[in-house]
């Protein structure tokens, strides 16, 4: 958690509160990172981190999409800022997807 502190810290974006969501509490099998966050400026953060070897398709964009909702679900509010962080390639059409439906994207985590 604190390098992902420091990851934001460099972002200019200071965080008030971040918790972290085992991806089992939200009924998901995945090898995924599940943060939850609120800025100083009172923005709510959902932070999903994937470090994987294979390539981000757009099946895995539908993937976490889905797995966003469920957050939200389970802990009864929406967010405003949307991230994924990522080491695998990603492709194209993932991150165009992503981007339309209000993503951040960074590519340059870990």
């Amino acid at each position: 958690m604190k390098e992902l502190t420091n990851y934001f810290t460099k972002k200019d974006i200071i965080f008030k509160q971040i918790n972290e969501t085992t991806p089992k509490e939200i009924g998901s099998r995945k090898k995924i990172g599940i943060y939850h966050a609120t800025s100083v400026k009172k923005e709510f953060y959902a932070i999903f981190i994937v470090d994987a070897k294979s390539r981000f398709l757009r099946k895995n964009a539908d993937d976490l999409m889905a797995l966003c909702e469920t957050l939200s679900s389970h802990l009864d509010h929406n967010f405003k800022k949307k991230v994924l962080l990522i080491s695998s390639p990603l492709c194209s059409k993932a991150k165009a997807y992503l981007k339309e439906n209000k993503w951040s994207v960074y590519i340059d985590f870990m």
